[in-house]
């Protein structure tokens, strides 16, 4: 089924060229059915390449989903024109009257900040207190996880001595979580962050359940029962050459503390194209979120939405 997006969104073009199914605004209005409502918050500077990636990953599911993108009033974005803002994203005040069917928060590159000093959070505690009882589901990301866990229970995250980048194997902890359904023993994700949440923090937290996890990674994904929050730590949703790009900056920037990703480039040769073995566990994920956590457990009158205890 098709991911609807508005016409002239720059991701529209690039998501036909590589055959994924979107509806464009002027055909969807002709369907006489009613698509999840997914809401995005793009904390990424790449916003972009950022609202492509998830753009394209959620057109790959069964269901229709109609995504609306949402950036936060109390930042500016430095990296993407005005004009691309204004056209395709909303603020908060404009949708905070309405509910959605399911909500994704990405990551940031604050993390080394404290939470407080970051320059919106005040406007995202907001945001995360308001999903409580107008989205049925939310996905965080990275930072974005982090976030959802320090506001909501209260679990800090913690300095790496360096920062973790590349591609790490992962194992499934909890085989009846919905989320989990049909992923291998073993299965890769990126990661790309300098802090990190300490498992045995989330494992003092009875509200959470620890889903998979990772030896050189740490914890990966946990959730409350019911999928109404999901927190994710990974990048699963990055283009094969993501890691690159962050990885030729991270060397311009600072070359003597900026080591190779992990498990990323072709025979650990940076002059090779990187190797690409997380997608299919990409896609998959999306796919039982959107299909359990999202499309199976949301009412079908919005408004209906149980607002989370």
């Amino acid at each position: 089924m098709p991911i609807k997006i508005p016409n002239q969104l720059p991701a529209a073009k690039v998501l036909t060229g590589e055959n994924i199914f979107i509806m464009d605004e002027t055909r969807a209005a002709k369907q006489d059915i009613r698509p999840l409502q997914i809401l995005l918050l793009n904390l990424m500077p790449t916003k972009i390449e950022t609202e492509t990636q998830l753009a394209r990953i959620i057109g790959n599911t069964p269901i229709q989903v109609e995504m609306e993108l949402l950036q936060t009033a109390t930042h500016q974005s430095r990296n993407t024109s005005s004009e691309h803002m204004l056209k395709f994203y909303t603020t908060f005040d404009e949708i905070k009257h309405r509910n959605f069917d399911g909500m994704i928060i990405t990551g940031a590159p604050v993390e080394k900040m404290p939470f407080e000093e970051v320059e919106y959070w005040p406007e995202l505690c907001e945001i995360m207190e308001w999903t409580k009882s107008h989205v049925q589901s939310t996905f965080h990301i990275c930072w974005g996880a982090q976030a959802g866990l320090y506001y909501h229970y209260g679990i800090q995250k913690r300095p790496l001595p360096k920062k973790l980048s590349g591609v790490f194997p992962h194992e499934v902890v909890r085989r009846s979580s919905m989320l989990m359904r049909g992923f291998d023993d073993v299965f890769m994700v990126p990661h790309s962050r300098n802090t990190t949440v300490d498992i045995e923090d989330v494992k003092a937290c009875d509200k959470l359940k620890i889903l998979a996890v990772s030896e050189k990674a740490g914890l990966y994904a946990c959730a409350t029962d019911g999928g109404r929050q999901v927190f994710i730590t990974g990048h699963s949703e990055y283009d094969a050459d993501t890691i690159a790009k962050e990885y030729v900056r991270d060397m311009a920037q600072d070359p003597e503390h900026t080591d190779l990703p992990y498990n990323y480039f072709t025979d650990d040769d940076p002059s090779k194209p990187p190797r690409v073995t997380w997608r299919s566990h990409a896609n998959l994920i999306y796919q039982n979120w959107i299909n359990y956590y999202v499309y199976q457990s949301t009412p079908y009158n919005l408004e209906d939405i149980e607002p989370i205890e």
